[in-house]
């Protein structure tokens, strides 16, 4: 596990902290795949699995897990496949379902049956997946601000389009980022020079292109579609933590999965939007901790 949480001043800091993992062919690709991961602190209160979405990585978290941590926490951030510093080539699906057997195979490897799992973007799409289909992994569940039913960012799903995209320069890819960025703010403080190098660092190179192209080719709301006469299925605790002024993934889809998974609660964080982690990152951690705190003695 990584000793030296506290001391991430950029996000290169953040990545050389990552821990590297090879996940054998057959597990979830026909080839060896690499994921790139952050492993830090000790579980005296449990280990929390942290998942990102598109177009982020492990560092959307980099204000949240030093609080976790200092909480007593053991904290897994890791990369989805394609995405951030995890296996980037043009080998292998990046579906809902292959990320979560992805997480299946990462938690296997680290000897850990069972982690609070908490899911951003389309993160949340996999941490249903896994609250659905690997009840038994899933201690608690938090979905905040998830891409679920059929709702999609257009910019996201434009991103897929390999005719469109693959010809155009990095620096339009970058450009449209930037804006992305901006867009899913509340506070425009948050959008630190240090956040958006570290947001488009992934991205910002012909195979970075490349690889979000098909990250968001593998988008596809027949996955999500698939989850929904399962939630009321869900038997792990479940927060609903949304930041309330995100213009793509809306509230009431949030307030929807909240009354169809049994015994969820919905809560707001106001003045964040959808980079709920950079926007609020205070609040966001004080909603974790509570409620994994509050629904520790099931």
């Amino acid at each position: 596990m990584q000793p030296d949480w506290n001391v991430w001043n950029t996000w290169q800091e953040f990545r050389a902290a990552q821990q590297e993992m090879v996940l054998a062919a057959g597990k979830v690709a026909h080839i060896p795949v690499t994921i790139r991961y952050i492993d830090s602190g000790e579980a005296r209160l449990g280990t929390i699995l942290l998942m990102h979405g598109i177009p982020t990585w492990g560092y959307l978290y980099h204000a949240i897990i030093p609080t976790l941590v200092q909480a007593g926490y053991r904290v897994l951030a890791p990369d989805f496949l394609g995405h951030g510093w995890s296996d980037r080539r043009d080998r292998f699906d990046r579906s809902f379902q292959d990320q979560a057997r992805m997480i299946i195979a990462f938690l296997s490897n680290l000897n850990l049956k069972q982690v609070n799992v908490v899911g951003h973007d389309t993160g949340g799409a996999v941490a249903l997946i896994l609250a659905i289909e690997h009840p038994q992994v899933v201690d608690r569940l938090v979905i905040t601000n998830s891409v679920c039913y059929d709702r999609f960012d257009d910019d996201m799903l434009d991103f897929g389009h390999p005719l469109r995209w693959k010809p155009r320069p990095i620096a339009d890819l970058v450009s449209a980022l930037e804006e992305s960025l901006a867009a899913g703010l509340s506070n425009p403080v948050r959008l630190t020079p240090e956040f958006r190098a570290g947001m488009i660092a992934p991205w910002s190179s012909e195979e970075g292109k490349l690889s979000l192209i098909r990250n968001a080719s593998a988008l596809n709301a027949n996955q999500t579609m698939a989850l929904v006469d399962r939630h009321g299925a869900i038997a792990a605790p479940t927060l609903i933590l949304w930041g309330m002024d995100d213009p793509w993934q809306k509230a009431d889809d949030g307030r929807q999965l909240a009354r169809e998974i049994p015994g969820a609660t919905f809560q707001e964080i106001e003045g964040a939007s959808h980079w709920v982690q950079q926007d609020a990152p205070e609040q966001f951690s004080t909603a974790l901790l509570n409620f994994f705190k509050s629904s520790s003695s099931r």
